[in-house]
């Protein structure tokens, strides 16, 4: 029988309320506990969380539209394109590969005797973990780590950003509606209470959010060797050569950074374009403005607004510390917490707007001569950012790539490497740790757990393991394990076509053995199914 869907509005939730710090510790007790009771670690367990979860997503839609354009003035279509269809659909992904992900994994190839032992490998949850989720999308940045979570058979709990206090509102609801009471949580705050409960030891720290906060979660979890995922910013580059669509490039890097009016920790902070075409590039920003927002993007219900006026001044402040001219946009309006999207061409690698992740809709523009100063360029302002973006041919593209770092990156396109569920979203070196979406989101709060099973039968065989250590054990043992190299002293491959046809296509010994023991096995059966014809 299929219940009939209750839809939540904001009418119906009480007011956003602050945890109170005395009632953390207790709430910290309670997921610890239930995590020890063993019983999140079935499938059945966990697969029931996640069901739950997303009817009662279904049900709060139109409470969770709401709450995102009263906290960030974002259309009802962004929120559901960018953060609830999108999480409904990873739940929908995740429960129906979960049981494939749970199962045990054979080791990789191996000698005959380790097989044996049927060495494998466990997917065991961490245990209880903390999730600090961020404003800018503060439905999926929340969610998304606790899908995870769930599906690896942790406990958690999750602490929303308080500066998008309506959602927050939203996600405690729907927490408390579909999931584990004992097992999951949310605990509302600010600094103090985040503090609180970073006080705690938990399993795993999930945060998301910027480098300075990221810093001070990682020194507090580093003090009882927490394991910490932390998922941060950059100033990612865009860099259009001289051979990319300058339509094309315009087109897509306007829409990526202006979504949630720039509020995108994986948007491009800056573009380096190539001096010959940016005339043609900037004249393609001009006409791709004005088709996305006809009547101005201060009328339009597609653009959305700074998240707070702390936010507001640090952008307005930002602007006008720039030495570049501003091309398009520039407006901005206090009382609506509006800033115009705005294109800045620069004449600086220094300009302040590069030094820093800007985190709204400013667009600095960085002529560059050729493609080797554009990724030198790139390589100095942010060496390891979230993302890059390349635009241009594919000897180009290949070229940015390999002469660069970054957490992931789309070619000829803005951050549509991390909307795919298949693919890990992550940063390196100081854009952050860790991953997760999908199967990395279930890899994230698991523990791979080397697994062996040795049988009595093989005791013969380690007899020689065992003192008194005599020189025949010891020629024993180098007949056992020294495998002959495949290369010279000089580090060059020796034998070629010969060794791979001894090794029938591999060069391991062992794995060699398996490969001619298997095909005397398939000439002994066709001889005796011809002597039988």
């Amino acid at each position: 029988m299929l219940l009939a869907m209750i839809h939540l509005a904001m009418a119906d939730l009480p007011p956003f309320t602050p945890t109170p710090l005395e009632a953390i510790p207790a709430v910290h007790a309670r997921v610890v506990a239930k995590f020890h009771t063993h019983t999140t670690r079935p499938l059945a367990y966990r697969l029931k969380q996640l069901r739950t979860l997303y009817w009662a997503l279904k049900d709060a839609e139109p409470a969770l539209l709401a709450a995102c354009a009263q906290d960030l003035g974002k259309s009802a279509y962004e929120t559901y394109l960018m953060e609830l269809g999108w999480q409904l659909n990873d739940i929908l992904f995740v429960c129906k590969n979960l049981q494939r992900w749970m199962k045990e994994e054979r080791a990789p190839d191996t000698s005959l005797l380790n097989l044996a032992m049927r060495p494998r490998i466990r997917k065991d949850p961490l245990g209880a973990v903390l999730i600090i989720g961020a404003y800018n999308f503060p439905l999926m940045l929340s969610l998304g780590p606790l899908v995870g979570a769930i599906a690896a058979g942790c406990t958690a709990v999750l602490k929303p950003s308080e500066s998008a206090p309506h959602a927050a509102r939203v996600l405690q609801h729907v927490i408390e509606q579909a999931l584990d009471p004992e097992g999951y949580a949310v605990v509302q705050g600010a600094v103090a209470e985040t503090t609180a409960l970073l006080a705690r030891k938990w399993d795993k720290i999930f945060y998301t959010g910027g480098v300075a906060v990221g810093t001070i979660v990682a020194r507090k979890a580093a003090e009882t060797l927490t394991p910490v995922a932390l998922e941060l910013g950059g100033r990612n580059p865009a860099i259009v050569t001289r051979n990319a669509d300058p339509r094309l490039a315009a087109r897509r890097l306007l829409w990526a950074k202006l979504v949630n009016a720039g509020q995108v920790c994986v948007s491009q902070n800056y573009i380096l374009v190539d001096a010959e075409i940016l005339p043609r590039f900037l004249a393609e920003l001009a006409i791709a403005l004005a088709e996305f927002f006809p009547d101005g993007a201060r009328h339009s219900a597609s653009y959305a607004r700074i998240i707070n006026l702390r936010q507001w001044q640090r952008l307005v402040a930002l602007l006008a510390s720039t030495d570049g001219t501003i091309l398009l946009g520039g407006e901005t309006d206090e009382q609506t917490l509006f800033i115009a999207p705005t294109v800045i061409q620069l004449s600086s690698p220094l300009d302040p707007l590069l030094q820093q992740e800007t985190f709204g809709p400013l667009l600095p523009i960085l002529p560059v001569p050729d493609l080797p100063t554009a990724i030198a360029t790139a390589n100095t302002i942010h060496a390891t950012p979230l993302a890059i973006y390349p635009f241009g041919t594919p000897a180009e593209t290949s070229l940015i790539l390999s002469s660069t770092r970054s957490g992931g990156a789309s070619i000829n396109d803005a951050f549509f490497h991390a909307s795919i569920p298949t693919l890990p979203f992550g940063g390196v070196g100081d854009s952050g740790t860790g991953a997760y979406r999908g199967r990395a989101s279930f890899d994230c709060f698991s523990h791979r757990r080397s697994v062996t099973t040795t049988p009595a039968w093989v005791e013969r065989l380690l007899a020689v393991r065992y003192p008194p250590y005599t020189a025949a054990k010891l020629a024993q043992v180098k007949r056992t394990m020294d495998a002959r190299p495949d290369f010279d002293r000089a580090g060059n491959v020796r034998g070629g076509w010969v060794w791979w046809f001894v090794g029938l296509g591999g060069r391991g010994k062992g794995a060699a053995g398996v490969r001619w023991v298997l095909v005397a096995v398939i000439a002994v059966v066709v001889r005796i199914m011809r002597a039988r014809m």
